[in-house]
């Protein structure tokens, strides 16, 4: 086994080093941390730019984790304000959401490939994002972005391997979707509602729940956690809480999903409808 991660982590280092200049496409998560260290080791802190993209979907604690890592990695790190809060159709919150706002980005990107003279950009798609249900995919394949860690076979659990091997803190770190993957599909995206999202996430956090979602269904919040902390968050004093604090956020009802957390689950509707 050990052997084949560390046949792939070769391809990945031969795909990148096939390049000069590059542009990361960073959000601050397992993937994209990890191909921003292989990228600056392989091709040097000059010739390597770390983008960021910020916006309202982007939680505010999620933003500083990636920052503090890029700087502790010696980054080139530049933020870009990508609009895609003026888009309708990605404000409209359809089911291929996702399109519009990686079109937004690449297209923001883009442009400073052309400007600065880079060669590519590259973006964190891992072999297992090629099975899932990912409408930003097409807008990758339109703006001819690279996914090394895809071209190299490499899959989550082996992205996380190789990360410890390297030392680096997202190793276990929960996978953190943007704040609009937990707007139900059909209910419009507004900075108020995403602000509802991260607030109560945060406050989740607080508590002392690391892997959770708050998933935004107008007036009714659904909250998941592992099934083995569901008792926990149902305690009488903390489930007072979290109740109180949810109503004062906006949220008329709060419901705690007794299937538990599951990443996608906002997704299942869809499948269910195939």
């Amino acid at each position: 086994m050990q052997q084949d991660i560390d046949s792939k982590y070769q391809m990945l280092k031969d795909i990148i080093s096939q390049y000069s200049k590059v542009i990361v496409a960073y959000s601050g998560g397992v993937d994209s941390s990890f191909l921003l260290k292989v990228s600056i080791d392989i091709l040097g802190t000059e010739n390597v730019l770390c983008c960021i993209g910020k916006s309202d979907s982007l939680a505010t604690s999620e933003y500083e984790l990636a920052v503090e890592l890029a700087k502790s990695l010696g980054a080139n790190l530049r933020e870009v304000f990508p609009n895609e809060m003026a888009n309708p159709n990605y404000l409209a919150n359809p089911n291929n959401r996702c399109y519009y706002c990686k079109t937004e980005l690449y297209s923001t990107l883009t442009k400073i490939v052309q400007e600065e003279h880079y060669d590519v950009i590259f973006s964190g798609t891992n072999e297992d994002d090629l099975d899932d249900y990912r409408p930003g995919l097409k807008a990758a394949s339109e703006h001819a972005i690279v996914s090394p860690l895809a071209a190299a076979k490499l899959s989550k659990q082996d992205i996380r391997e190789l990360s410890a091997e390297l030392g680096l803190p997202t190793a276990s770190k929960p996978a953190q979707p943007c704040l609009s993957s937990r707007v139900a599909y059909g209910l419009d995206i507004t900075p108020e509602r995403l602000k509802q999202v991260d607030k109560a996430e945060a406050f989740l956090r607080e508590l002392g729940f690391k892997e959770l979602r708050v998933r935004h269904h107008d007036t009714l919040a659904r909250i998941e956690v592992p099934i083995d902390q569901i008792q926990k968050l149902a305690e009488p004093e903390l489930r007072n809480k979290v109740t109180a604090y949810f109503k004062e956020l906006g949220f008329n009802y709060i419901s705690l999903d007794l299937d538990g957390f599951r990443s996608g689950s906002g997704n299942e509707l869809l499948q269910i409808k195939k």
